[in-house]
């Protein structure tokens, strides 16, 4: 439990460090926070033991140690590309409610993944979204935001509701909640099957997957956009990982039931997101289609019911998690800099801010899977994984939807390379912070592309999870 108590440990030393501090002196409470959450990421990558507590309740493995320490990467880019948007005016009397939210909720998360049984996943998943909707509402002096934060609460509401009802009617035919026990007696009875299709849909409002998806543009437009990439990366990466835990190690009797589901599921997300991801001018909705449309591809890995498929997932996520904060933090750049958020604003950006230009453009290749770019490869072991479990139509139709979304990234890259305006975004510089985080993301993108150790490295973690 390093991961979780050190968590809980700099969040009660922030909150005790803002009861102490004076109004004027807020500010001091962004270096502190920076400080210690890079020490926890840190540590996190020395060995831990494994094993489990609370009679099975929490998991500690190799794998969920480094899940959760991508996770911590991630969440460290964004707390360094929130730092100009923190020290706006009306932002200053609430710095650190930003941070201890934003643990509490990964603390949520760490539990989540970590669950041995349903009840700890229940938890878990709970203690990361009430935060998350108090991080949309943040800004609540801006109409959007507030209502984000309503829009968040209410659609989590009902999905919780959804797929606890899903979890009782698992123990009502099982006897147990623990996930060991529940794959030995778990088969293909019908309050089975709809048990696990109540905790599906459940899940696919986490991760926004179609029919589940209609709060996510609104609820990413009127969120801050430090919490949008939040939201998109590292809320998305954590359900994805827990859902293709379950579904190999608890549900794999059902398999022939979920692949069909899967299969469903995934054409329509990636299809639905792509269209919707056509029409959109502002970016911040633009990414959230986007990122719906790459759920759909993250499916393809876990229809495969393989290890090659968990790994490939697993990869895919750490892959988008560098490639949407490049691009969230390239908007989010701009956005503190001109207040200007629509995709026309980008025309002729190259010409006065050629290194955001290039990132971006960096960003936008990976999440549409050109090469040599990570996204490229994150996507080319997704499409093996359910190519080698006989999906060769699912595969194309995915190839479909990849060549239809390079239409919408080149949009982007048009509007900054191409375009030509009178009046483009002024020559602007941003503080050390933000540098540093687009820097991070940009070396992720490259890094975990061509380090072929990477992808080898989670292949062998995954070994053994599956019954």
């Amino acid at each position: 439990m390093r991961h979780e108590l050190l968590l809980t440990a700099i969040a009660l030393i922030l909150l005790v460090t803002d009861i102490m501090l004076k109004p004027s002196q807020k500010p001091r409470i962004i270096p502190v926070a920076m400080v210690l959450f890079s020490i926890h990421t840190i540590a996190g990558f020395f060995p831990a033991q494994e094993g489990i507590l609370f009679g099975g309740m929490f998991r500690a493995t190799p794998l969920i140690s480094m899940m959760k320490n991508v996770l911590n990467v991630g969440v460290l880019i964004i707390l360094l590309q929130s730092y100009t948007w923190l020290m706006k005016e009306e932002n200053r009397d609430k710095m650190s409610e930003y941070f201890i939210l934003m643990f509490s909720t990964l603390i949520g998360m760490y539990f989540m993944i970590s669950s041995g049984d349903f009840l700890m996943f229940y938890l878990g998943l709970e203690t990361a979204t009430i935060p998350m909707a108090a991080l949309a509402a943040y800004t609540h002096h801006q109409t959007k935001s507030a209502e984000a934060g309503v829009k968040l609460i209410l659609s989590s509401a009902l999905s919780s509701g959804i797929l606890l009802f899903g979890l009782s009617l698992i123990y009502g035919s099982t006897g147990s909640i623990y996930f060991s026990d529940v794959a030995l007696f778990y088969g293909t009875e019908p309050m089975q099957v709809l048990a696990f299709l109540f905790f599906f849909s459940g899940m696919a409002f986490k991760i926004s997957l179609v029919p589940f998806h209609l709060w996510t543009a609104d609820v990413y437009e009127g969120s801050p956009i430090n919490v949008t990439s939040y939201f998109s990366v590292i809320s998305k990466g954590a359900a994805s990982f827990i859902l293709v835990l379950i579904l190999y190690k608890v549900f794999f009797q059902l398999i022939d039931v979920w692949q069909e589901v899967l299969y469903i599921i995934s054409i329509l997300t990636m299809v639905v997101g792509n269209l919707f991801a056509l029409r959109q001018k502002n970016m911040k909705r633009f990414l959230a289609f986007s990122s719906i449309a790459q759920a759909g591809f993250i499916l393809l890995g876990m229809i495969a019911g393989s290890q090659l498929g968990m790994t490939s997932v697993i990869y895919f996520v750490l892959v988008y998690i560098f490639s949407n904060l490049g691009a969230f933090g390239v908007v989010s750049a701009i956005e503190a800099a001109t207040g200007k958020i629509n995709m026309n604003d980008y025309d002729g950006l190259y010409i006065t801010n050629p290194k955001l230009s290039l990132l971006m453009m960096l960003a936008m290749f990976s999440l549409a899977g050109i090469p040599p770019v990570a996204g490229f490869f994150g996507k080319f072991f997704l499409f093996t994984s359910a190519a080698s479990a006989g999906y060769y139509w699912l595969v194309f139709i995915a190839v479909l939807n990849a060549t239809i979304s390079l239409y919408y990234y080149l949009m982007v890259v048009k509007a900054m390379f191409i375009n030509k305006t009178e009046t483009p975004i002024a020559t602007f510089r941003s503080d050390g912070m933000t540098r540093a985080g687009l820097i991070l993301a940009g070396l992720g993108i490259v890094v975990v592309g061509f380090w072929s150790q990477v992808y080898e490295f989670i292949n062998s973690l995954s070994v053994g999870l599956l019954y």
